[in-house]
């Protein structure tokens, strides 16, 4: 309920006719951090502080509309922050990747105001939970993760699967829009001009140079990126001068 002193909502976001850039920051007890080296580092200011993440998804929400934050606790341990991700959720449009095991999941991640939540090849249990899962909600997006043009192995359903199967099974299932993460390799750009074909497709995979050209041409509905250790100390942040 709005009070006194609540937060005006941000304004909606311009009509976008061109790839759709979701920057994505991590969240590990509270903290913002940065992958580096295969470790996650916490994010501080210049008086050796941890930056406050309500201030940094306000920035974010300013440049780009929309933030997605990996909830590491829900990764490792199956244990959502979902206090912290109902006040992240205020800053504006919140999309949330906990590791959700499981279909019934969505609606707790739902609950704390994210507008969409992102399911995965990496943790999802199986097939099933995915079908169950769009069931309940249909503010769903599937990530498949890929190395080279088949399912990275996590035991499940989606073992030895090739990229453009697990795509349009989710498709079939009902999920329109899927996620090509492909963290460890360069994408294969020809995979992603096929799959944007038949649907909203998203990128997510690490810096190459001509990013912005190839997103345009490949058709894609946008791409997800690792917001720099730059943009999370929160100099456009609203709160910041607050």
């Amino acid at each position: 309920m709005d009070g006194p002193g609540a937060k005006p909502l941000a304004p909606a976001p311009p009509r976008e006719n061109r790839p759709v850039m979701v920057p994505t920051t991590y969240l590990d007890s509270g903290r913002i951090v940065s992958p580096k080296d295969g470790q996650f580092e916490p994010i501080t200011g210049q008086d050796a502080k941890p930056v406050d993440p309500f201030e940094v998804a306000d920035s974010l929400v300013a440049k780009y509309h929309r933030f997605c934050v990996v909830d590491l606790e829900g990764v490792r341990r199956n244990r959502p922050q979902l206090d912290y991700l109902q006040e992240l959720s205020r800053s504006g449009e919140l999309w949330v990747d906990a590791g959700i095991r499981t279909g019934d999941q969505v609606i707790d991640i739902l609950v704390t105001g994210a507008q969409r939540t992102i399911l995965s090849t990496g943790y999802l249990l199986s097939a099933k939970q995915l079908r169950r899962a769009w069931r309940l909600s249909s503010e769903i997006l599937f990530a498949v993760e890929i190395e080279g043009d088949r399912v990275r192995p996590r035991g499940n359903d989606w073992d030895g699967m090739s990229a453009a199967d697990a795509i349009s099974g989710a498709r079939t299932v009902g999920v329109s829009d899927v996620i090509l993460r492909s963290r460890q390799t360069p994408v294969d750009w020809s995979l992603v001009r096929q799959a944007s074909a038949a649907g909203p497709l998203w990128v997510e995979g690490p810096p190459e140079p001509s990013l912005g050209s190839r997103l345009r041409e490949s058709g894609v509905a946008g791409c997800l990126f690792d917001a720099s250790p730059r943009e999370l100390l929160a100099p456009d942040s609203p709160r910041a001068s607050e």
